[in-house]
């Protein structure tokens, strides 16, 4: 049958390609970015697993009679705190799908 790829080495490049994802997946639970709001008043820092790991607000941005600002503050810098992870996380699995071929498979579709 020529044109069908061997499924042998089909599914020990999937076995690589998982591998090498879950290392990629262990990679960015240690890596952080930070985002801040509010001059630097709020600090967000996430791993690249989309978790929060920290979050720092300044007591001069903590006004009693204005509570919606510090909320807006908060999660202007935790959007942006996951933005960031989010980007990292699809830049490091861009680099593991970068080049793959996947072979046509006739009558697979």
């Amino acid at each position: 049958m020529k044109g069908i790829p061997n499924m042998g080495n089909i599914m020990k490049q999937a076995q690589q390609l998982q591998a090498k994802m879950a290392k990629i997946q262990e990679e960015l639970s240690e890596k952080t970015v930070e985002a801040s709001a509010g001059g630097g008043m709020i600090t967000v820092v996430a791993n690249g697993k989309q978790e929060l790991i920290s979050i720092h607000i300044e007591k001069e941005v903590i006004d009693p009679d204005d509570p919606e600002m510090l909320q807006d503050l908060v999660l202007a810098a935790v959007n942006d705190a996951l933005t960031r992870a989010k980007d990292m996380m699809n830049q490091e699995m861009g680099k593991l799908t970068k080049g793959i071929n996947i072979p046509e498979l006739p009558g697979l579709f």
